[in-house]
């Protein structure tokens, strides 16, 4: 199946997911080794269930300032081209006669700014299966008019995601409050927007302390628009909160952190207990002498190829990744 585009293959996908009471994950990626867990993860639950076509979204930011992801993709640090060469892994390994051409890929565009992104919102956007256009930082009023704008002008090349609050900064004294009922339909009906981005107490954006999913939010919206709602920022919430999120009116799921965040921790377990082999024995006695590796690490052996290459540290990463998706999927693909 391939790569999917076109409003209509889009809708399409999610209104499949919706008579199967699936919620469709989308997960962002900033390097290729995310990219290929992601699709690997995929593959592996679609065997599971016995639907090699499993529906899958990969996305990523471009400049929004909270993770410049796209300029993450390459070490040029240009938003361009990594987003160019984000396009060209996906169809290289789910195009025509790639591994993982069987997938039905989704290309996700997350967090576009209405203003830092201006100039990839000139592109053709018919190569991207929907797109987030987000105009957040706005008053309400201002988003709106912004996002219903966009909609006119593009909304039938891509399917459009709107964010239907005004979020605010943790790092200030103010506190963004949730999405209700009366604010998502306001937001729908005067944007004509596809899907909401709706803030159910996991934005991102937030303080640790704040985070929490607020289901009852989420009841509330989905009577107010139906199964349109999709949440951000669900690597902070338990899986046991997050597996019935159908129920809840949301039909996308966006994450990030937990790739990265729960991959790291093996990496470096792994890496500290072959100190030796990573880096040589003379470092490795030096940091164990330096009180940071303990007894239990190896000091003694001698660097190996196995160990201290960039091949070792993505595939191990790149299993952990592996992994850690599939648990995503197990919750929502039954």
């Amino acid at each position: 199946m391939a790569i999917i585009t076109g409003r209509k293959a889009v809708l399409g996908i999610y209104e499949e997911a919706a008579r199967r009471r699936w919620v469709l994950p989308c997960f962002c990626s900033e390097n290729l080794t995310t990219t290929e867990a992601v699709l690997e993860a995929a593959r592996r639950r679609g065997e599971r269930i016995g639907m090699p076509d499993t529906p899958i979204i990969i996305a990523l930011t471009c400049r929004y300032d909270h993770r410049t992801q796209a300029a993450y993709y390459t070490h040029t640090r240009r938003w361009d081209v990594g987003l160019r060469l984000f396009m060209k892994d996906l169809e290289v390994l789910a195009g025509p006669g790639g591994p993982y051409e069987r997938l039905r890929v989704m290309i996700h565009l997350d967090h576009i700014q209405f203003d830092d992104d201006a100039e990839l919102l000139k592109w053709d956007l018919g190569a991207f299966s929907s797109i987030m256009f987000d105009a957040s930082k706005l008053p309400l009023g201002e988003n709106i008019e912004r996002t219903a704008v966009f909609m006119r002008e593009r909304g039938s090349e891509v399917v459009v995601e709107g964010a239907c609050d005004e979020i605010v900064d943790a790092s200030g004294t103010e506190r963004s409050e949730p999405t209700d009922g009366a604010r998502a339909r306001e937001f729908v009906d005067r944007t004509g927007v596809d899907l909401i981005v709706a803030n159910l107490g996991t934005e991102h954006r937030a303080s640790a302390k704040d985070l929490r999913y607020l289901d009852d939010k989420a009841r509330e919206v989905k009577a107010s628009i139906g199964t349109r709602i999709v949440l951000h920022g669900a690597s902070s919430v338990p899986g046991d909160q997050i597996a019935h999120l159908f129920d809840d009116g949301v039909c996308k799921v966006n994450l990030w952190t937990a790739l990265e965040r729960d991959s790291s921790p093996a990496l470096l377990r792994d890496m500290v207990s072959n100190a030796a082999k990573v880096g040589g024995a003379t470092i490795a006695s030096e940091l164990v002498a330096a009180g940071l590796l303990g007894p239990a690490s190896d000091a003694a052996s001698k660097a190996s190829l196995d160990y201290f290459t960039t091949t070792y540290r993505q595939g191990l990463v790149h299993r952990e990744m592996t992994s850690i998706v599939e648990g995503y999927l197990e919750l929502w693909y039954r």
